[in-house]
């Protein structure tokens, strides 16, 4: 794909996002890349702050098959893959695909539903198929879960457990908008819903094409050896009882090629691994009991161990 056909419809999809969803350019480019790289996202945040909005503007402006889930304690796996039930005309037994077979699945309030439940898109999630009675069925590319969830609410809860939070690219707070993004907002849905307007900018096979370029993306040694002390910090940190895993690393590694791609290079930076270390890294690991409780202390620790690790030169970067 050419570079202005490239960018041409990275930012089309940017744009159309935008016309819906005010001042949140970094959770955007955040959600683009999980897209991008074939990553899950957790959107995470107090009711009201735009979770479902945005992801609902993604699906809409993708030309592909997207489902909704609004996760209770009442929901089975069932509801989620689907179930094999008894057609008494057909005299044989059909499959009735769940909402899981989808190309945007948007995981509702997602720590709502109990444990069984949630481990009902462990599969789903890590190998884009489902399992029905024994049978296998392939999730259609592309396949991508965005969830949602609000951290302060402990009634009717089930936190995730560290295995399904590991399989999600990124963990995003939306955090609340500025006075003068608040007013665009108020302008904005007053007497319209924008997002009932929204018409897809890209359609499914564009968006398999985007993401077969992300692995093309080169990656120098001293990037590879500056991702990898990062992580080796986490493991060996004092206050940390269980750092990243390889798959974490896998997964921080993808996202930095998607977001040099979505900033129109060809090859990774630094600043490109640097600016994702904590929403790919913050949720894998796990703190002693001196950071419990403190809501930021992932980041703020993830901001001491960045500083005392030395960025490599740019001078190797470009060679290939």
């Amino acid at each position: 794909m050419e570079k202005g056909i490239l960018e041409q419809k990275l930012k089309a999809i940017t744009n159309n996002i935008s016309s819906v969803v005010i001042g949140k350019e970094q959770v955007l480019e955040h959600l683009l890349i999980g897209l991008l790289s074939g990553g899950h996202l957790i959107l995470e945040d107090v009711p009201g702050t735009g979770k479902t909005l945005l992801a609902k503007s993604l699906a809409k402006s993708l030309a592909c098959r997207m489902n909704r889930i609004q996760f209770t304690a009442d929901l089975l796996p069932s509801d989620v893959t689907g179930i094999n039930f008894y057609n008494q005309q057909a005299g044989r037994f059909e499959l009735r695909q769940g909402p899981v077979f989808a190309n945007i699945l948007l995981a509702d309030e997602l720590n709502r539903a109990t444990p069984r439940t949630q481990s009902s898109l462990l599969e789903c999630m890590e190998e884009r198929q489902v399992t029905i009675d024994g049978v296998t069925y392939p999730l259609e590319a592309p396949f991508m879960v965005i969830a949602t969830q609000n951290p302060i609410d402990n009634h009717g809860t089930f936190p995730l457990p560290e295995a399904q939070l590991d399989r999600f690219m990124m963990c995003v707070s939306m955090g609340y908008p500025t006075e003068v993004e608040e007013q665009a907002i108020l302008r904005r849905f007053t007497q319209s819903n924008p997002l009932e307007e929204l018409n897809p900018v890209l359609g499914r096979e564009e968006v398999i094409e985007l993401q077969a370029l992300v692995p093309t993306v080169f990656v120098s040694g001293d990037v590879y050896r500056y991702l990898i002390s990062i992580v080796s910090a986490t493991r060996l940190h004092p206050e940390i009882s269980f750092g990243v895993s390889p798959r974490g690393s896998l997964q921080l590694l993808k996202a930095a090629q998607a977001r040099a791609l979505l900033h129109g290079r060809d090859f990774v930076v630094p600043d490109d691994v640097k600016a994702l270390v904590k929403p790919v890294l913050a949720h894998r690991i796990i703190l002693k009991d001196t950071f419990r409780g403190e809501t930021n202390g992932a980041d703020e620790l993830l901001d001491t161990l960045i500083a005392g690790i030395p960025v490599p030169t740019e001078a190797a970067l470009e060679t290939r």
